[in-house]
């Protein structure tokens, strides 16, 4: 009689656990994890694209770039962070998501919105330890080959690292926020 309370605990314990795996990383597996019951991964052209941009007025301030997406076509699903890249004239760097941050499964119906920001570390200008970034470039998971141009008027990026060259950028991405209801 004791035993199947016990079983019946060390199942539920392990379903837990297996369900618990996710580490919140995004990877080339985007694409095929977009929940069909749920629409396909979300495409670009399907999406209206709206920048707003609190940007740091000096050098060492931060600023926030915010994309709003809205969803002008059938269902669809976005499952981990965009991918975001900055643009200069002889360099381009990727922008890694927010430290700890998670990325949730977000379904969009046709109208819906959501947002992600990149938030950046204003650089000085002309200076070796900053990036002159004249771009930011993003696509969204599961369509790696969709991208969108943004036009990067937010002032120089201070590199990371704080090096004259070759440094990353010192910006980050958030992941989808929902939107409205």
């Amino acid at each position: 009689m004791r035993t199947l309370p016990l079983t019946l605990a060390a199942a539920l314990a392990a379903t837990l656990l297996l369900t618990a795996c996710d580490d919140g990383k995004t990877g080339d597996d985007d694409a095929k994890n977009a929940d069909p019951a749920n629409g396909s991964a979300c495409a670009i052209g399907d999406l209206g694209v709206e920048v707003g941009a609190g940007a740091a007025p000096a050098a060492g301030d931060t600023g926030n770039v915010t994309v709003t997406l809205t969803n002008q076509g059938a269902q669809c699903t976005l499952k981990g962070f965009p991918s975001v890249d900055l643009a200069a004239e002889d360099s381009t760097t990727s922008v890694s998501p927010e430290e700890g941050a998670k990325a949730q499964p977000l379904t969009l119906g046709k109208g819906g919105t959501t947002s992600f920001t990149i938030t950046y570390v204003r650089g000085e200008a002309g200076s070796a330890k900053s990036l002159a970034v004249r771009k930011a470039s993003f696509t969204l998971p599961g369509a790696p080959e969709d991208a969108h141009d943004l036009t990067w008027s937010y002032g120089e990026v201070a590199r990371r690292d704080g090096s004259d060259s070759g440094g990353a950028a010192e910006a980050s991405v958030s992941g989808f926020e929902s939107s409205g209801d």
